[in-house]
């Protein structure tokens, strides 16, 4: 009997044994582990980097549905690798030292080993059930054929088929020497009740589908009507403007353009729409100023807006532009001479259409090689004239400019289909651009799709958007360059693909801004949510893809609501808001956010002081911006950021770096 109970004993005792040894094995496998996880992410984004190349008409279903789930376990696992470094490879500043020091470290991160340990042996279950169902469904990224538009990620645009300055103008000379003549005469044959010359303020509305060159035409206007007027103003109106929202935003760009301040910290710092209209009412009394609004959507949209521009009897004028006729009608001065305050924008002739294609692919003043001229006139066919769908394909098609390149040419050409030219609308803009987004190398679609983050017609600082490139880790290490060296050159390249405005200068040494057009960033947006790339929280509900891994807060409404208490944000790596009110809830789960690399909050006033703290705990974080918010200390410990790289907070904010 005895011998039995000895027996169990010695049983138990060798079972503990094994679970001791196979604990500490799992315990102290970790790091070796997540070395082996690293190497599984890296074949993941390879593999989805394949057949992202694949030809989207041999890209089914199952191909789709089993990208996503490679996708999201890549995520994962790059979440598991941001805990491990959260976690257990951090060490604290003044953590103690020596064998104490480190036998302490193994105690305490004990706990969490275990758990990490546990995940990753669930991801690799499931990296094993992805593989299988791979083979099971017979998906093979080697079998798809490569898209028409792949190049390699070392091909270029040609530098010297950049489109700039006066080649943006092709056939739209005549409309902008007659619509500045317009805007510029003080009507002194018109007279007032009192027998007076007419000084009063005029609007005159351009009009015109989307890509067709109203932003341009008006700019150049302004360009060439410097010296008529005292102060101008150029400021966009978004297809969500409400408003009781967005009237002070749009108030306090104009006080900054007109008074030109050398500080983001103004007069123009408050939130009262009538104490700003009245502050610009009085900035601009007496000075003849010319102001365009661009792209406005809505009949309300003009009203609220032209309550606020000041009538100060100095043959003032304001440019509206738009795409509604029944708004341009609304907007303009218009009575009996409506041809002289409509400006009708139309789609370009052939003839120029066919120099601007010209002047982007080949340069200025140069020739379509005889071999190329009848796809080019297939091309110009489909595109009907739309500026912007020509500049999209003259740049895609300047990489194939050498005699090779006829056959690349014929089969972009019969890629683009004949939608536009049946059917002339969005969409077929749509189609054209999203050619040229598949045609972008790899690293560039990253890059293009972190611009759906920002909100329609929103004016991107180019340095918050190279920083935050670099902190997600879209930017990649190139022998010689730095780190923001090459993203400046992604940056360029968009540009050159007229994927991105050029940037203008702002005055005052200021960072120069970007801006994406509506056609690109609706492009952008529906890439992003295709891939759960971001999630959006905006005024007409939630876009959430799944998990949320970018947050863009782009409404006031859903912040308040009981959304906010069901979302998980442990995986969240980017959050910005667009917002400067109704924050409060979301700023108050900060501490949730643990795996953070980017905080934009720029602009948002509810942040204050106390949630610094919460800042200070985001241990991942790699930018931080802060600029146009209320805090004005920065605590010291905000040292324990380690991975800190870009801090944008202004000027009000002092605090200690020790």
């Amino acid at each position: 009997m005895e011998s039995a109970v000895a027996s169990h004993g010695d049983g138990l005792v060798a079972k503990l044994a094994q679970l001791v040894c196979e604990e500490f094995r799992l315990l102290s496998g970790v790091c070796g582990e997540v070395g082996h996880l690293r190497d599984e992410v890296a074949v993941m984004n390879a593999a989805l980097r394949r057949f992202s190349e694949a030809d989207e008409s041999a890209v089914d279903h199952f191909v789709r549905e089993w990208m996503n789930q490679v996708r999201e376990l890549a995520y994962d696992a790059e979440d598991c690798i941001d805990v491990f470094l959260l976690r257990i490879s951090y060490s604290p500043p003044r953590a103690a030292a020596g064998a104490f020091g480190r036998a302490w470290r193994r105690l305490v991160t004990a706990w969490p080993r275990r758990r990490l340990a546990v995940d990753i042996r669930k991801l690799r279950a499931r990296a094993r059930a992805v593989s299988e169902r791979r083979a099971r469904y017979g998906i093979d990224g080697h079998a798809l054929p490569r898209a028409v538009w792949f190049v390699p990620d070392h091909a270029t645009v040609p530098p010297s088929c950049t489109v700039r300055g006066q080649q943006q103008l092709v056939g739209i000379d005549d409309l902008v020497r007659r619509l500045s003549a317009a805007v510029l005469a003080k009507s002194p044959d018109k007279l007032t009740s009192d027998n007076l010359p007419d000084a009063s303020l005029k609007v005159f509305s351009v009009v015109g589908f989307a890509g067709l060159g109203k932003t341009t035409l008006a700019m150049e206007v302004c360009r060439s009507l410097e010296e008529g007027f005292d102060c101008q103003a150029i400021v966009s109106v978004s297809q969500a403007f409400n408003a009781g929202k967005d009237l002070g935003g749009l108030l306090k760009q104009l006080l900054r353009k007109v008074v030109r301040v050398a500080s983001d910290h103004s007069q123009d710092d408050g939130d009262d729409v009538d104490e700003l209209a009245t502050t610009l009412g009085q900035l601009l009394h007496g000075k003849r100023y010319l102001i365009v609004i661009d792209d406005v959507w809505s009949i309300a949209a003009w009203e609220a807006i032209q309550t606020v521009l000041p009538d100060n009897k100095c043959s003032s004028r304001i440019i509206v532009t738009t795409r509604m006729e029944h708004v341009a009608r609304a907007c303009s001065s218009a009575s009996l001479e409506e041809d002289y305050y409509i400006h009708r924008i139309k789609p370009l002739r052939f003839e120029d259409a066919k120099k601007l294609f010209t002047d982007t692919v080949f340069g200025h003043q140069q020739d379509c090689p005889e071999h190329l001229v009848e796809t080019m006139q297939r091309i110009l066919t489909r595109c009907c004239g739309l500026p912007l769908a020509i500049v999209c394909i003259g740049r895609l098609m300047a990489g194939y400019r050498s005699p090779g390149g006829a056959e690349m040419w014929t089969r972009i050409s019969n890629s683009i289909g004949s939608q536009m030219q049946n059917n002339p609308t969005l969409e077929g803009m749509r189609q054209i651009i999203t050619l040229s987004y598949n045609h972008l190398p790899h690293h560039l679609r990253a890059c293009m799709m972190y611009l759906s983050i920002f909100p329609e017609d929103y004016a991107i600082g180019k340095n918050r958007l190279l920083y935050r490139w670099i902190a997600e880790g879209l930017v990649f290490e190139q022998r010689g360059l730095t780190l923001m060296e090459v993203a400046e050159a992604y940056f360029d390249e968009l540009v050159s693909r007229s994927m991105i405005q050029p940037p203008h200068v702002e005055p005052y040494g200021k960072a120069p801004k970007c801006r994406v057009h509506d056609a690109m960033l609706d492009v952008a947006v529906s890439k992003a949510l295709e891939s759960n790339f971001v999630s959006f929280l905006v005024g007409d509900g939630t876009s959430y893809g799944g998990t949320v891994r970018r947050l863009s807060i782009q409404s006031d409404d859903i912040i308040a609501s009981d959304n906010m208490d069901s979302t998980d944000f442990s995986h969240v790596r980017s959050l910005t808001t667009f917002r400067p009110k109704g924050n409060r809830k979301l700023l108050d789960k900060l501490a949730e956010f643990s795996l953070l690399r980017v905080l934009d909050l720029q602009g948002c006033k509810d942040l204050q002081n106390h949630h610094m703290k919460h800042v200070c705990r985001l241990f991942l974080l790699r930018f931080l911006g802060l600029n146009g918010t209320d805090i004005t200390e920065l605590p010291a410990q905000i040292n324990r950021l380690q991975h800190l790289q870009s801090t944008f907070a202004g000027c009000s904010c002092s605090g200690s770096w020790a």
